[in-house]
Formats: structure tokens, sequence, C-alpha cells
């Protein structure tokens, strides 16, 4: 399973860029994609095209509900990663990536780099 990132959503609908060509592999080999709450109500809150909202929808397995041990794993990530101001969000997005055992698919990889040390997987 593949829980992807807001910005990895956002660049997946942009033709051709790396995202969209990882997004269409994984779809062809049948992989299992969702998306958190958190990341899905960053998304949400784009400038969407109508459009742009369906082909979202109809890729994503799944819209993954925040739960109370998602946000003891995501304090615990956000307190012993350095505390970075504007970090929450990630950290509440890889813990419910790290809930469902899966790997996070995200554009900006350099947010996420400080919580590998915690286990959070980034999906190539």
């Amino acid at each position: 399973m593949i829980h992807l990132d807001t910005s990895f959503l956002i660049q997946a609908l942009i033709p051709g860029t790396p995202q969209d060509r990882s997004l269409r592999k994984w779809i062809r080999e049948g992989e299992s994609l969702a998306v958190s709450a958190i990341a899905w109500a960053e998304y949400r809150c784009g400038p969407l095209q109508h459009e742009e909202l369906a082909v979202a929808e109809g890729f994503l397995g799944r819209c993954r509900d925040f739960t109370r041990d998602d946000a003891e794993t995501a304090a615990r990530l956000y307190n012993e990663s350095g505390r970075r101001r504007g970090s929450l969000a990630d950290c509440m997005i890889a813990a419910a990536a790290l809930g469902d055992g899966a790997a996070l698919a995200t554009a900006n990889v350099r947010d996420f780099r400080p919580l590998r040390d915690f286990g959070v997987t980034v999906a190539d």
C-alpha cells in the first residue's frame, strides 16, 4: 500500500511529471493507493477544478480516517524529530501511513527526511 501526500496528489495530476509517471506505474501494477484525511483536506483546500477532483477520487482506493493512535504517533514524530515549525501536518500524514504499514509518496521528500529515522518509508 502507498499513501499519497498532498504534494504528490497535486503533481500527479500534471501530465509528464515524475509523480504522474509513478502514479500510472502503480495503477498498472495494481498497487493499493490511499490518502489520509489530513492530506485530503489539504488537497481540497487548493484551487481545484472539478475535473481534477474527479480524477483524484477515481484512482484513490480510500481516504483513511485519522485516529487517536495516529494522533499519538504524530505527536511522537513531531516531538522526537525536532519540533520543526510547520511540520505537524506532515507528521500527521506520516503517522497515518505508518498506521497502515504503507510507504508514503511525496513530491517534497525533504519535508519527510527527518521522519525516516522513525520508520517512515518514502515510496520511489
